[in-house]
């Protein structure tokens, strides 16, 4: 089902002048040097095509026939190569396996075109290659990037000089590898359901995060305990060439730096796409949903706020959102991709299902905060050490997705990371916060946890919270800053065992009210410690993990609304209500 979805992407995609994707048989590849012949094949120059300055130099994307599945053998792509396949040029001191690779390179040629093509640009690249090569090695020798050249082995191509596109791109070479495979089809393919050449080995998909920088597969078998009926390689799940050209083309295009269509969650690069033109517009609103662009945070609070207006007045986000939309998981295993999570549903089920989240996850916010959403990455990278991705714990990432796309629980495992790092750093931070609120609703339908502050929550351990931290305001208050508050001493042990702590934290707060200059303030910090502790009841001997969720959760709320509203009790003029 997935790479019958990215097939039909592809077809979509493809039928589309402006949609970026690479004609059958072609690719987009990075080429940095092009050979520039004349019609008689001598070398006229080569075109440095980098851009930038110095190291950072980047070739841009061209499109060039199709590469092969290159293993340990030798393997030669068509028209376009490394420095040894295109010139024969020594670089790893292996000189009669680059005599092989050059021969094949020039055998490839051959075999598509011909010994005497009539097209004039593939004569001229015949010619380079039979009698110019050494004239032209000699000129190239002298060639400021020479030396770089060789010490790297970059892709080469060919041009002509009287041609804007290169020899690859001429319409002798894109007539020959569209129509190259269109007969003896061999098998029937499981994407397409009809009969085509079948597909040995797949093209590998890059750009998933932590897979090798050369490409892995998605469909591949290369132990024989895989394989079944006397079946091999790609043979064990027959796949027709124009159907595994369309779906790595197409995941690759989803997958490439830069992409609007791929987000990074925990260690799953997640791609998504509509099933149809006219929801391109929820895949731009998909990505700002999870993670907005840095450089323009409101772009995030413009998407949830549309996408709120549409659920709250029942008006279709998309003019067709019955239309699939999908979004797939990709984690590295190896030589291999891992599916982490596969989701298909209608563009109004997903906006329901992120109308839930992030009304779920809103909580009062610090005043340094953007008016952005918290994207998941941020939420997740709460629960990580140092709040590095890699960090994050193995398929949490893809839990949390499945559970916000899904509209089902969220796993155990985002509560209890969350609450690791709370206690390790001693900081329930907004994002830690906000993962809370949305666990404690979800999962065990709390419904007294508000966006801000609620002074009628009586569950003990949100109580104890607000009690802990109105401790900690007083402490502040009478001594200011330390290096070592009662949050960075008793915030475990309170959390976990609070009536161990409680009477020497409450004999602390009666040396820390008697230190205060201003009596007004006291007074109105002693009344608020005797509401909240009015409405505790009995002091709990232990808290399991739900209450010092909601303990964090507590604690937050109450020292957000000593920072996010004006402090009455600071005047003794102004006491408070």
């Amino acid at each position: 089902m997935i790479l019958q979805a990215l097939n039909d992407y592809y077809a979509r995609k493809a039928s589309d002048p402006e949609g970026g994707l690479a004609p059958e048989g072609f690719e987009p590849k990075a080429i940095p040097f092009v050979l520039v012949l004349d019609a008689g094949g001598r070398l006229v120059q080569l075109a440095d095509r980098r851009e930038g300055e110095g190291k950072k130099k980047v070739a841009r994307a061209v499109l060039v026939p199709q590469g092969v599945k290159k293993t340990s053998g030798v393997a030669a792509n068509l028209l376009w190569d490394s420095v040894e396949y295109v010139l024969g040029v020594d670089t790893r001191g292996k000189p009669e396996r680059v005599a092989e690779q050059h021969a094949v390179f020039r055998g490839k040629l051959i075999e598509a075109f011909g010994e005497a093509p009539g097209d004039i640009g593939l004569r001229a690249v015949l010619s380079f290659l039979d009698e110019h090569r050494d004239e032209a090695l000699e000129k190239l020798s002298s060639h400021p990037a020479w030396q770089e050249i060789l010490e790297t082995n970059p892709a080469l191509t060919f041009q002509l000089n009287t041609d804007t596109d290169l020899i690859c791109q001429r319409p002798a070479v894109i007539a020959a590898l569209t129509g190259r495979g269109a007969s003896t089809p061999d098998g029937l393919c499981l994407v397409s359901g009809e009969l085509d050449v079948i597909e040995r080995l797949h093209s590998a998909i890059k750009g998933v995060w932590g897979a090798q920088t050369s490409g892995a597969n998605i469909v591949s078998f290369n132990l024989g305990a895989f394989n079944s009926y006397g079946k091999d390689q790609s043979f064990n799940a027959p796949v027709g060439k124009r159907a595994a050209f369309a779906y790595t083309t197409a995941l690759n295009h989803l997958l490439t730096k830069g992409s609007r269509q791929r987000v990074q969650v925990g260690d799953a690069s997640t791609v998504f796409w509509a099933e149809k033109t006219s929801g391109e517009v929820f895949e731009s609103a998909f990505l700002d949903f999870l993670s907005p662009p840095r450089d323009d945070p409101n772009a995030g609070t413009q998407a949830v706020a549309s996408l709120y207006r549409s659920v709250r007045d029942g008006r279709p986000f998309t003019s067709d959102d019955s239309q699939r939309f999908h979004v797939l998981g990709l984690a590295p295993n190896a030589a291999r991709i891992a599916v982490r999570f596969w989701h298909v549903a209608s563009v109004e089920e997903l906006g329901r299902a992120f109308y839930r989240y992030f009304d779920e996850v809103d909580i009062t916010r610090p005043a340094y905060e953007t008016g952005a959403p918290l994207s998941l990455f941020r939420l997740l990278a709460a629960t990580a050490l140092l709040g590095k991705a890699e960090n994050i714990s193995p398929n949490l990432g893809g839990d949390v997705m499945r559970a916000i796309l899904k509209g089902e629980r969220y796993p155990e495992t985002l509560m209890q990371s969350a609450l690791r790092r709370i206690r390790a750093e001693r900081e329930v931070s907004y994002p830690r916060a906000a993962l809370l609120k949305a666990y404690l609703i979800r999962n065990l339908n709390d419904k007294e946890i508000a966006v801000s502050l609620n002074e009628h929550n009586t569950d003990p351990g949100y109580r104890l919270g607000r009690l802990f931290a109105a401790l900690e305001r007083v402490q502040e208050r009478a001594q200011g800053n330390l290096n070592a508050s009662i949050r960075e001493r008793y915030y475990g042990a309170f959390s976990a065992t609070p009536v161990t702590v409680l009477p020497l934290l409450m004999k602390l707060k009666n040396h820390h009210l008697a230190k205060l200059p201003n009596r007004g303030e006291a007074v109105n910090l002693e009344k608020l410690l005797g509401a909240i502790v009015d409405g505790l009841g009995d002091i709990p001997t232990r808290l399991s993990l739900a209450e010092q969720a909601r303990f964090a959760v507590g604690y937050y709320h109450q020292r957000q609304a000593f920072f996010n509203k004006p402090d009455a009790i600071e005047t003794p003029d102004q006491p408070a209500n």
